[in-house]
């Protein structure tokens, strides 16, 4: 039996090489992201580039690249003036490539160009799909309809602790003549960790919202990549339904992040953040002195009126004592006129309450009684007044109008009252 026909690896491997350098001669524009980035001590810089697919983002394609250290100089330095990003993972680029492939190491990329448009363009893209998808799930404007008090001193800033932006605007609340407590979140502001970092940092800030007003949100200038990861969605879902007030100043002039959009107030850069929470406690001290001034307002014109209204009870009471001295005077002056007339009128008056009050004892009186033929009964040293309290043979003494008797008492007799008829019922 004949041995089937075949060919060697290393045959395969040339035929496939073969194939693919005659089927791509030309170098093509490819798009892919970076997973992976590193520069060897000769000057060559070696990229792992995928492409992702679904929404978990699991890899559906990778490929090895690289840049020849004749070329990477001139293609990173072009590229970070433009994006204002050095090439980095995680980020999306458009390169000119030329496919090769080895016996030994397989396909690959050799890059000869990068165009940073590109790059600059997948950015938006997401900022886009950010802000469109937060609008569908209603959460779009949350974070700007809460009610924050006007003055916010307790302030949780999220920021990293070395950044000048930070020290900044520390600087600029010191400077103000209002007290602020200040508690840092410290956190990556900007590069591949930053979203997650800061998500963590609002996290913490939750826990504890009781004890804030607001939350600072803070860190200097950068490029537009520099601060693409506050285009996130996951970072901006955050801070969308965060439930304090939140407060942005992310250091850049041109364009405004999806984070700025849905935070609560947005301001250019940390120093201005600072500027804006003086303000509000300015104006809650304006209101406060515009509140005293409307009550010294209130107070002197309650004043002023009280004033009015005793000077004119005032005068009406010295205009009634007026009259009420003139009537007393002119009736002293009548009384003195005649006083010997009124003394005289006064002695007859109580002559004759003296006069009436004699007749009355008079007719009173016991001598005016015994006179008529009535006598004192005494016995047994105190007046008899009843025959229940004589019996016979007991010594009496009878006082008439004109002397005394005494007499033995020979029988006692006692009247029965007669009782009153009742009546029928």
């Amino acid at each position: 039996m004949a041995e089937p026909r075949h060919i060697t690896l290393r045959e395969l491997q040339r035929a496939v090489k073969r194939t693919l350098e005659e089927g791509f001669e030309l170098p093509v524009w490819v798009s892919a992201e970076i997973a992976e980035i590193k520069v060897n001590y000769s000057g060559h810089c070696y990229l792992e580039l995928v492409e992702k697919g679904g929404a978990n983002g699991v890899p559906t394609a990778q490929a090895r690249a690289m840049i020849w250290s004749s070329n990477y100089p001139r293609l990173a330095a072009r590229f970070e003036q433009e994006t204002g990003q050095r090439l980095a993972a995680g980020l999306r680029i458009l390169a000119k490539a030329l496919v090769s492939y080895h016996e030994l190491y397989g396909f690959s990329l050799q890059i000869s160009d990068i165009d940073p448009t590109y790059t600059l363009g997948d950015m938006e893209q997401q900022r886009q799909q950010t802000i469109l998808q937060l609008q569908q799930e209603g959460v779009w404007e949350m974070n700007r309809q809460l009610t924050a008090p006007l003055g916010m001193q307790r302030i949780a800033v999220v920021s990293s602790a070395h950044a000048a932006g930070c020290r900044d605007f520390c600087k600029e609340l010191e400077k103000s003549p209002y007290r602020f407590r200040l508690t840092l979140f410290d956190a990556f502001v900007q590069g591949a960790e930053a979203e997650n970092s800061i998500v963590d940092a609002l996290g913490r800030i939750a826990a504890r919202a009781d004890e804030f007003d607001a939350v600072a949100l803070i860190r200097g200038g950068g490029s537009a990549s520099d601060l693409n990861c506050f285009n996130a969605y996951r970072l901006c879902a955050h801070l969308a339904q965060f439930p304090l007030p939140v407060v942005t100043g992310i250091g850049h002039d041109k364009d405004t992040s999806v984070a700025d959009m849905v935070a609560f107030a947005a301001l250019k850069t940390p120093t201005a953040v600072a500027g804006w929470l003086t303000e509000r406690l300015a104006s809650v001290e304006g209101g406060f002195d515009a509140m005293a001034l409307r009550l010294h307002d209130a107070t002197c014109e309650r004043t002023r009126g009280a004033a009015l209204r005793l000077e004119r009870t005032a005068g009406e009471l010295r205009r009634l004592s007026g009259e009420r001295l003139t009537l007393e005077r002119m009736r002293l002056e009548r009384l003195a006129g005649r006083p010997a007339e009124t003394a005289l009128e006064l002695l007859a008056r109580q002559r004759l309450r003296l006069r009436n009050a004699a007749e009355i004892a008079a007719a009173h009186a016991p001598e005016r009684l015994l006179k008529l033929g009535f006598a004192l009964l005494h016995g047994g040293g105190q007046a008899i007044t009843s025959a229940a309290q004589a019996k016979a043979g007991d010594e009496v003494e009878i006082r008439l109008a004109d002397g005394t008797l005494t007499a033995t008492i020979n029988t006692t007799t006692i009247w029965q009252k007669k009782k009153s008829p009742t009546k029928k019922r």
